[in-house]
């Protein structure tokens, strides 16, 4: 250990006092000692000095160190009390140590003092440290589980969702605008719109969503919304970049990254209603395992930082223990969701990566994203063709969805484009129809989750007995048959609930003239 410790000393005699001194020095111990002689010099060195450690004679004229003791662990279980006396015996050394005391030592035996003290102190800090990583622990299943009951809450919203929005959707395009009940459906369309907001957002925070990861620099990231981010915060928050040059590269998805920077830039700006500074940074960064050791679920490796800090109100530690759960906010009703930092974790998290906070009341707040570096190469974006402007056919499309309202929305949407639409409420209906079908089956819309039977599991089955059938899943939220830590495999066609109307015949169509695999 080389860091000075603060050890308060309770000692009537000014020669035992410096003898101990002496003994600790001479044992290699770091310290900057203060003496008290008396019951009032002793609390007032308590509350000023804020020890680390106590040595204490056991008597004193007007004061003993069992009363000491007593103080000292109405104020704290944690200092470590260290017996230093000439007079104390064997089983009245027993007795102090049953209410508190951390050891004795006798003043003949002054030898075991500085091996004693720095054993108590590594004790303290290891309990210390040992409780910071116990909570962290609770705090890590507490999100856990918040985010498993918010993605299974929006994975039904979303399937609600669908057939209000779609239906909304379906009874606009038939009505004229004259008619009066046009302008009630734009509204409800409007509400499903702000809903399905909210459940992505939702979705994001627990990990559930789709995300397409490529290879990234964040330094090109960070430049490309420089622009947009001084616009948003305001003229009176100075914005500031410091992108580390030669930077590593990361595997995340582009949108989602940008939704990060732009949440917490939004989130630094609120914290700063009469102005200040926004700072982003970025670095390269290796966290060792004494790191991981005290940060759960970090491994450690290389990773890529990104770094938002503000010099706003700052926030203390019972806020930080809230802040990235799902509806928690410290703004007024109706100024915000208490989404928007619950997204950001989902979103790092999914991301594989981790997120921490460091921010003190009056002094700002720094959010610190620490993402794996990979060693790829950024991947350079191909231009898009022109999206093709059909959306029907006359192919044959074999729908399994579970949900009767979202299966029966589907069907119309297909049926109304030309299509031959086949329906199964579950995995082993499709099978069935696949194999007593006699024509073609060009194509299988199913749900990602099924009772019985997974969508991918049906889709492994049914490419067996229809070699060459076309794939795409729908879900409201994404099950591990199809993603493995939040990523989605190349290649497999996904439409996200709630989906309009037209976006299924596009993704349909799209799917459908997509060239066979192989």
């Amino acid at each position: 250990m080389d860091r000075e410790f603060r050890i308060l000393i309770l000692e009537d005699s000014l020669t035992d006092a410096e003898l101990l001194q002496r003994e600790l020095r001479k044992g290699g111990v770091l310290f900057v000692a203060r003496c008290a002689e008396s019951r009032d010099s002793f609390v007032k060195q308590l509350e000023e000095f804020q020890p680390d450690l106590i040595l204490s004679d056991y008597t004193l004229p007007s004061f003993d160190g069992l009363a000491a003791l007593e103080l000292v662990r109405q104020k704290s279980s944690e200092i470590p009390f260290i017996f230093v006396s000439g007079s104390i015996g064997e089983e009245r050394a027993i007795e102090v140590l049953k209410v508190g005391a951390t050891d004795y030592i006798l003043k003949d035996r002054l030898g075991r003092l500085a091996p004693a003290v720095l054993r108590a102190v590594r004790e303290v800090e290891e309990h210390s440290e040992r409780k910071k990583l116990e909570e962290q622990l609770r705090q890590a299943q507490k999100m856990e589980a918040i985010g498993q009951l918010t993605g299974g809450i929006a994975h039904d919203f979303n399937n609600l969702l669908t057939v209000i929005n779609g239906y909304a959707d379906l009874s606009l395009a038939r009505l004229p605008e004259k008619d009066p009940a046009h302008k009630h459906l734009e509204e409800i369309r409007k509400a499903g719109h702000r809903a399905a907001s909210l459940t992505h957002q939702l979705l994001a925070f627990s990990r559930q969503q789709i995300l397409e990861p490529k290879v990234l620099d964040l330094n090109a990231i960070v430049v490309e919304m420089e622009k947009m981010l001084r616009r948003l915060i305001g003229e009176d928050i100075e914005l500031a970049c410091a992108l580390a040059p030669d930077l590593g590269r990361v595997k995340a998805d582009s949108g989602q990254i940008e939704q990060v920077i732009m949440n917490l830039a939004v989130n630094a700006r609120d914290a700063m209603p009469q102005g200040g500074k926004l700072t982003i940074e970025t670095a390269n960064v290796e966290l060792d395992e004494a790191y991981a050791r005290n940060h759960v679920a970090v491994r450690p490796g290389a990773y890529v930082l990104l770094a938002v800090s503000d010099t706003g109100c700052g926030m203390d530690k019972e806020v930080q223990s809230h802040l990235f759960e799902p509806f928690f906010t410290t703004k007024e009703p109706g100024e915000g969701t208490g989404l928007g930092l619950s997204t950001v974790y989902g979103i790092v998290k999914q991301s594989g990566g981790n997120i921490w906070v460091y921010s003190e009341p009056g002094h700002g707040a720094t959010f610190k994203i620490y993402l794996p570096a990979v060693e790829e190469v950024v991947a350079v974006a191909s231009p898009e063709g022109a999206r093709p402007l059909a959306m029907g056919g006359s192919e044959t499309i074999l729908l399994a969805e579970d949900d009767e309202p979202v299966r029966n929305l589907a069907r119309q949407i297909l049926e109304m484009h030309g299509y031959t639409v086949l329906e199964a409420q579950n995995g082993r209906e499709a099978l069935e129809i696949c194999k007593r079908h006699e024509g073609p089956i060009h194509l299988m819309v199913t749900d990602v989750v099924m009772p019985q039977m997974s969508g991918r599991d049906l889709a492994d089955r049914a490419a067996q007995l229809r070699p060459g059938i076309k794939l795409l899943y729908l879900s409201g939220y994404t099950g591990k048959a199809i993603v493995q830590h939040g990523v989605l495999e190349p290649g497999v066609a996904f439409l996200q609930k709630p989906f309009t109307p037209d976006a299924l015949a596009r993704k349909v169509r799209e799917v459908l003239d997509a060239p066979r695999e192989g």
